[in-house]
């Protein structure tokens, strides 16, 4: 991006007669250049941004890595840093009971080092809560398709978050995608459980970037 605009301003010099100045460029030109490298200057503060947020977001990882290690050892979880951020992935089982939405007793020790760790580490940025589900059908919970059960799954990990802890609601979103994101082949037992599961996703952005 930064060369594009590099090319555009020498492009934009070129056409000037060689023994001209600057200074008698038309003031259309004049502007244009200036906000080329306004918008240069932009983006390379936005890179920077970027570049540091990743840092943090790898001393998150570390942390959240030394907190959870017996979760990580059984399965149950994993931290991951991927290009749209530090991801921590939960299996449904240690959230849910089958077919709910509301948190176990048991899930609250979990979320707990989460939420210590976002309100010390990435208490700016923004956080994606997505909840996924295999692709059984709903029968018997109520729910009308598992694209609701999943939605209110993120929604319910994110109340906890909110009204538990303290964690401020401006960073979070819910999606559910219901069973059409799966990771794993829904024709196993094993693959239809790690297809249920809530990602929370600690994006490198900013929520007030997004404003």
């Amino acid at each position: 991006m930064k060369l594009f605009f590099v090319i555009l301003v020498a492009v934009v010099l070129a056409g000037c007669n060689g023994s001209q100045d600057i200074a008698r460029l038309t003031a259309h030109q004049a502007a244009t250049i200036r906000s080329l490298n306004q918008e240069v200057t932009r983006l390379n503060q936005e890179m920077d941004e970027l570049i540091h947020s990743r840092e943090d977001l790898a001393k998150a990882k570390a942390e959240l890595e030394m907190k959870l290690r017996r979760e990580l050892a059984a399965g149950d979880m994993s931290v991951s840093m991927k290009n749209r951020g530090l991801v921590v992935t939960l299996l449904d089982r240690i959230l849910f009971d089958s077919g709910k939405a509301e948190l176990k007793p048991s899930a609250q020790i979990v979320l707990d080092k989460l939420a210590g760790t976002l309100a010390s580490k990435a208490e700016e940025n923004m956080i994606y809560v997505e909840g996924h589900t295999d692709n059984q059908p709903i029968l018997y919970s109520g729910w009308r398709s598992n694209w609701e059960l999943s939605t209110a799954r993120a929604t319910e990990v994110i109340h906890y978050f909110i009204e538990a802890r303290g964690l401020n609601p401006r960073q979070f979103a819910a999606t559910g995608y219901g069973e059409y994101h799966p990771v794993s082949s829904n024709e196993s037992a094993q693959g239809r459980v790690a297809n249920r599961r809530v990602e929370i996703v600690i994006s490198p952005r900013k929520f007030d970037d997004l404003s």
